[in-house]
């Protein structure tokens, strides 16, 4: 469509100037005419040859817009030779030959380097003869200049009379002290100049011209024109060209650049430089300009003739105004693509609910100046808020939880899955009058409301909020439909994402101890840290076991790998060391049967253990390790240190037997566990991460005030120590995590602060051989436990030494030796050098004995046996008063 209105345009204007140039005749009509046909297509210059009688010479008619050197190859071609112009003729259409073309056909350079269009002038007679244009560019004319030169050439062709038929031609209007009327015609700037022509009979002579005819054309023109001569001094204005220079009466004979300067503009270097360079050149030149005066803008055509320059000056201020429009709409619509292609790599990226609504805060609202979002998701038959922004939370709260069948926007969106827009608080109050309180709560003016469709289900409304009024265009609103399908995957990508992650995260609580015991001769705390990316839970795990004899083991370990089966692997592991425990196995025998049972797992199940065992009675720890860190030793006064061990390798990998280390922590010191997540990093070894661990924890136990002091109370001092080694974690994980971010792999901390106990509170005997060591444990217990003020727990504490040491009289061997512990509980210990586990029975009415065992666990809160180098250590553990 566009294409025809330009073609409907360019045909009025020939109209036009057809019309204008009717009365003109002779060298006059050539002149207007080859005038015209160089400024509609646009060319740099052009010429007309009629054919001469009686030869076969094509003579050179009429110049306009070339120089002197260059149209003095072209005064005579012949008709029949190899110069465009005369091929045009012999062939009787348009011809159209590039400059490089033109010059190895003729040997003749055409200026500017574009090419010729020839046009033979066909009149009733036959061929008068053709016109040329010299066009600026090599590339073929358009249609639409080709139509323009062969309808001006049509034109004039059967307007030329006998001006050809007699063979009389006008080749005398080529001097150089001509003015730069002289090319183009008659001057229309002096009315009174005879135009010097050839006469019908042939004889060269003076004959009447009609420049008032050109002038009047000239001054009628819609386009401003004005013409200056070798001097720069102004001959002719036309009316157009008053409204920007002033007057006529005023100009003519100055010069262009007197009048800028009297405007006081910096104009007049500029253009008259421009001038200077197109009169050197020969070569036309364009180029747009805003006029000082009034503003506006302009096409500028500087055209060279001979002694001088003629401008014409066409008014482009609305064709400016829509390419300023067009411009600010292309680099609208660029920006809001790039924020689109923006939007749908962040949204790519997000992984959870709050990753997507920054990137949708951050990439769609301010490009439509919008100030508010609200993610709403359906939930059986409620409406809930997933993520806002420019919210208070009140309002927020006052939206969850609404019921679907409501009338909202919201709701009605759910239903019809059609956005709706709404441009301010009077339409929204007219389209839901009982929404009224809710809309001036959101303190927002306008709103629009997407639906969020996945897989043909809706599943929510995003709502976008202006705070003032706004109407959205049809473009708009396009934009944000379309976008609604994008927000839409990811939205549900998020949900569906923070749902795995938090149930992983319950599974991953669930998996692991929910509070660690207080125990009296060792406080603990722990950490554990998931990875930083990705839903699949991770296989580190820690635990701390109470044992017999107030002994307590510490456990970390790490299940290579992610996901549910490493989990699962996770959880038996820790099953299977809290039973091993209960059976009182050494560090080493215990990850034997660990390893065992790892192995039988299969080949693709691997695992690395730590199990420290620590005896507040020698204050000892015990460990051994599979695959594992060492721990870290922290003892008052000296410098951290990892125990040197030879590593052995992880579960399921590993032949045993283990090797088993041992250190003695006095009072005061930390043991402190961890797994390599904690000081691994794709940045940073697992060697430099440990001495990094090293500093920090020397630093931070200083500051959390874990170095020994005065005595103080016992709950006090517990309860002290406690929120120091809770402080003291968050600084180690601080410290540790690179960037202080989460991990790249999980990781977990555990740290132990020991007691040993203290001589007051255990007490050992020797026992004889026979039946008396029954009753010298009797008096012993007697007497210890009054001094403990334990009297409360006389009697029950000699009949569980009595049957205790009755059955190692009577199934043991070896010396027996009892034992006195007071700590949480009161310990009743009797070893021998038996390695016979005793066990329960059920004794018959009629027997006499065999019920010794069964009293035992009644009488006790906790029984059981364990192994010792020397052979075993029967045990029972009473509540204190």
């Amino acid at each position: 469509m566009s294409h025809l209105v330009r073609l409907d345009a360019a045909a009025a204007r020939l109209r036009v100037i057809t019309t204008a140039g009717e009365q003109l005749t002779g060298a006059d009509l050539l002149s207007f005419t080859l005038d015209q046909a160089v400024t509609e297509s646009g060319g740099l210059g052009g010429m007309v040859h009629l054919r001469a009688s009686g030869s076969r010479a094509l003579l050179l008619t009429t110049v306009h817009g070339l120089l002197r050197t260059v149209v003095q190859n072209w005064t005579e071609i012949e008709e029949t030779g190899p110069t465009t112009p005369a091929r045009a003729v012999a062939r009787g259409v348009p011809v159209w030959e590039p400059a490089h073309a033109v010059e190895n056909r003729t040997g003749v350079a055409l200026p500017g380097g574009g090419g010729l269009l020839a046009v033979p002038l066909i009149a009733p007679e036959g061929t008068a003869g053709v016109l040329s244009v010299l066009m600026a560019a090599a590339e073929e004319p358009t249609p639409r200049q080709r139509a323009a030169v062969g309808a001006l050439a049509a034109w004039v062709a059967p307007r030329l009379g006998r001006l050809w038929a007699d063979g009389q031609q006008v080749r005398s209007r080529h001097t150089p002290d001509e003015s730069p009327w002289a090319v183009g015609g008659a001057g229309p700037g002096r009315p009174g100049d005879p135009a010097r022509t050839a006469g019908p009979d042939g004889s060269s002579g003076k004959t009447p011209a009609t420049p008032e005819s050109v002038s009047r054309v000239l001054w009628h023109m819609s386009d401003a024109f004005f013409a200056m001569n070798s001097a720069w001094r102004l001959t002719f204005v036309n009316a157009e060209a008053e409204r920007l220079l002033g007057p006529s009466h005023a100009l003519l004979g100055r010069t262009l650049w007197d009048t800028f300067a009297s405007w006081r503009v910096d104009l007049a270097d500029g253009f008259q430089a421009r001038c200077r360079q197109v009169v050197d050149s020969g070569i036309p030149a364009n180029f747009t300009l805003r006029w000082p005066t009034n503003q506006r803008w302009y096409q500028m055509r500087l055209v060279p003739v001979p002694g001088g320059l003629t401008v014409y000056a066409a008014d482009v201020t609305e064709s400016q105004a829509r390419k300023a429009e067009r411009a600010a709409a292309e680099r609208a619509a660029a920006e809001r693509t790039a924020r689109i292609t923006e939007l749908t790599t962040a949204l790519a990226q997000a992984l959870t609910m709050r990753d997507v609504v920054a990137a949708i805060a951050e990439r769609v609202l301010p490009p439509f100046g919008a100030s508010g979002l609200v993610i709403e998701i359906i939930e059986g038959q409620a409406i809930r808020v997933a993520g806002s922004v420019g919210y208070s939370q009140t309002f927020l709260d006052s939206l969850d939880g609404a019921p679907v069948a409501s009338i909202t926007p919201v709701s009605e969106v759910y239903h019809s899955g059609q956005p709706a827009f709404i441009g301010s608080v009077e339409e929204y109050i007219a389209r839901y009058p009982l929404m009224s309180g809710l809309a001036a709560a959101s303190h927002k003016a306008a709103w629009a409301f997407l639906p969020l469709i996945v897989s043909g289900r809706c599943i929510g409304c995003c709502v976008i909020s202006f705070g003032e009024s706004r109407r959205l265009d049809g473009e708009e609103r396009g934009l944000l439909t379309a976008l609604s399908g994008l927000l839409g995957q990811a939205i549900e990508r998020a949900r569906l994402y923070d749902t795995e992650h938090t149930r992983a995260k319950e599974l991953q609580r669930g998996l692991l101890p929910r509070a660690l015991p207080s125990l009296r001769f060792v406080e603990t705390a722990a950490r554990y840290l998931p990875a930083s990316e990705g839903i699949d839970v991770g296989g580190d795990w820690y635990d701390v076991i109470p044992l017999s004899g107030a002994r307590v083991a510490l456990v970390i370990g790490d299940v290579m790998g992610h996901g549910l089966p490493e989990a699962a692997t996770m959880g038996r592991l820790r099953t299977a060391v809290h039973t091993l425990a209960d059976l009182e196995f050494p560090p080493a025998e215990l990850l034997t049967r660990l390893n065992d049972l790892v192995s039988d797992l299969g080949e693709s199940f691997y695992a690395t253990c730590l199990y420290a065992v620590y005896d507040p009675a020698p204050a000892t720890c015990t460990f051994a390790c599979a695959g594992h860190p060492p721990p870290a030793v922290v003892r008052p006064g000296h410098p951290v240190r990892f125990p040197e061990y030879s590593p052995d390798p992880p579960l399921g990998a590993a032949r045993p037997p283990f090797e088993t280390r041992e250190v003695s922590l006095p009072e005061g010191s930390l043991l402190v566990l961890y797994t390599d997540g904690l000081v691994e990093a794709a940045t940073r070894d697992i060697g430099h991460g440990m001495n990094h661990l090293a500093r920090v924890l020397s630093g931070a136990a200083f500051r959390s005030g874990l170095q020994p002091g005065a005595p103080a109370a016992r709950r006090d001092r517990d309860r002290c120590e406690n929120a120091s080694l809770e402080q003291l974690c968050d600084e180690v994980l601080a410290e540790l995590l690179p960037d202080k971010r989460l991990p790249d792999d999980d990781a977990a901390l555990l740290i132990a602060r020991t007691h040993p106990i203290a001589s007051g509170d255990i007490t050992t005997w020797p026992l004889p051989e026979g039946a008396i060591a029954a009753s010298e444990a009797r008096d012993h217990v007697r007497g210890q436990l009054a001094r403990w003020d334990l009297d409360a727990l006389t009697m029950t504490s000699e009949l569980l030494v009595s049957e205790l040491v009755g059955n190692a009289i009577r199934h043991a061997k070896g010396p027996i030796a009892l034992r006195l512990l007071r700590g949480e509980k009161l310990i009743c210990e009797v070893s021998d050098s038996s390695l016979t586990t005793p066990r329960i029975r059920h004794a018959a009415d009629t027997d006499e004995g065999g019920r010794g065992l069964q009293l035992v666990a009644a009488l006790s809160q906790r029984w059981g046996t364990r192994y010792t180098s020397a052979g075993k250590c029967i045990w029972t553990e009473q509540q204190l008063p």
